[in-house]
């Protein structure tokens, strides 16, 4: 999830654990163990290469191991600063939660979490809230800034701050159950059109819980589309693309392959270009819901593996060309799909 949501949630575990003998305290603490995973990104910050920033974000520091390992340390630090308000063990159940709520809520996106370094490194990702949901973060955070203003003595307090808990709890809830009834649409939607496919994805579009993505894919085809719980339409086209995954076989760039491959969690689309190959990592679903001829215009990132001119293989990240893209006409987009379509 984003940077604000985590600190939201660190806070909001912590002030249920330590608010009523730490006040605020306990929530700067929290949003201090909410924000201490994604500072992995600080470790590829001068780093250009792509292929290391995928495999380091998201890895040893939103490992449980990690977690575990490193609560240690923190809670002598805080035991040792704050004297005897709680006990070591406190401030160790304290510190995994914090650190440990951050990885599971990341583990509800659809970006892949390494949960479990180092014994695998399997992408763990649900696909059940988007990675940006207002939903979800704005009446936790509302609620949470209220309690702050509560004494710690205040039994209030500890009301609202668990009003802020179950109802983002609830919330968070709920998107299981909208991510089923959306999946049960795609699937009767592709057997009444006879598709024939082999897996079915599917993940929440940016900023919202209601329009869903579809992915249906065999080994040579991809058939992606969108439904939302609103829409008044019955039927969802599927747009078809081929997957050209040959033309990853005996490609010399076997590193950025296979990162790319474990990475993509195998939603990828190959589109060659003469020595250049556009991979799509396509687990997001389309950004462009009108297009649907061209794939590298639908999905909007990808990535190029190309000659560097000296004999390897270079990567490079491809975002959207100011001039065929505007993020305003993409929330136009977005509306419209949700609500008008």
């Amino acid at each position: 999830m984003d940077s604000l949501t985590q600190i939201v949630l660190g806070a909001g575990v912590v002030e249920l654990m330590a608010g009523k003998k730490l006040g605020n305290k306990a929530i700067l603490i929290g949003a201090i163990a909410g924000t201490i995973p994604d500072l992995d990104v600080f470790l590829t910050l001068n780093n250009d290469d792509v292929i290391d920033k995928l495999m380091v974000h998201r890895s040893y520091s939103h490992s449980m191991f990690t977690h575990i390992v490193l609560a240690f340390p923190l809670a002598w630090l805080t035991l040792k600063i704050f004297k005897d308000k709680l006990t070591y063990m406190q401030w160790y159940w304290i510190w995994f939660m914090g650190l440990f709520t951050h990885a599971l809520l990341d583990c509800c996106t659809t970006y892949g979490t390494q949960l479990f370094l180092p014994f695998t490194n399997q992408l763990v990702g649900l696909n059940n809230i988007n990675i940006i949901d207002p939903l979800y973060t704005l009446p936790f955070m509302i609620l949470l800034i209220i309690a702050m203003f509560y004494k710690k003595e205040n039994p209030m307090r500890n009301t609202i701050a668990w009003a802020a808990m179950i109802v983002s709890s609830g919330y968070m809830a709920s998107t299981f159950v909208s991510k089923y009834v959306a999946h049960q649409h795609f699937t009767e939607a592709l057997q009444s059109q006879n598709i024939k496919y082999d897996h079915l994805s599917t993940s929440p579009t940016i900023l919202n819980n209601i329009l869903w993505s579809g992915i249906a894919y065999d080994d040579s085809m991809m058939y992606v589309s969108e439904y939302s719980h609103l829409q008044k339409r019955k039927d969802i086209p599927f747009m078809q693309v081929k997957r050209n995954r040959t033309a990853l076989k005996g490609h010399p760039a076997t590193r950025a392959i296979k990162t790319l491959n474990w990475f993509a969690q195998d939603k990828e689309v190959i589109i060659p270009n003469g020595d250049t190959l556009n991979y799509v990592t396509a687990k997001w679903g389309r950004g462009d819901f009108k297009n649907d001829t061209n794939a590298l215009k639908s999905f909007l990132f990808y990535y190029k593996i190309f000659p560097d001119g000296k004999g390897n293989y270079d990567v490079a990240e491809v975002t959207p060309d100011s001039q065929d893209w505007s993020v305003k006409q993409a929330f136009k987009d977005l509306w419209e799909r949700m609500f008008y379509w």
